[in-house]
């Protein structure tokens, strides 16, 4: 079975790099959009989804390459491709001068719909959370 690549970008309405990256980059910031709980030690990221007296999902990642104020890629622990990955970029809009967030990410086969539609929800999430 084969790993399909994804890409998405949105327009944030921010000008502040330091709000998109802690956003893209901190426990702090991801725990607001992209998980319920994040947790970094080591080069490990841990997130959880849902409640611990509940139904819950925990997953970790590796931390495999940063850049400040630019990327943070991540594999998932669980992965069998090796040649797949989590990336979150930040670029800025020539327009608007407001910054853009690339999500690069992997579905197997048959589940990409399934893969953007959590993303257009963590999306939601970020614009609820943050007005951005």
């Amino acid at each position: 079975m084969e790993a399909n690549k994804i890409s998405i970008e949105r327009e944030l309405k921010s000008k502040s790099a330091n709000i998109i990256w802690s956003l893209m980059s901190t426990p702090e910031g991801l725990a607001k959009w992209f998980a319920d709980d994040v947790k970094f030690s080591g080069d490990v990221f841990t997130f959880t989804w849902g409640n611990d007296w509940s139904h819950h999902e925990v997953r970790t990642a590796a931390l495999l390459e940063k850049k400040d104020r630019g990327y943070i890629r991540l594999r998932w622990s669980e992965d069998e491709y090796r040649d797949t990955y989590l990336e979150l970029r930040m670029d800025k809009s020539d327009i608007t001068g407001d910054y853009i967030l690339m999500i690069t990410d992997f579905a197997p086969d048959g589940d990409t719909d399934t893969l953007e539609d959590i993303w257009d929800a963590n999306m939601e999430m970020l614009h609820r959370s943050t007005g951005l």
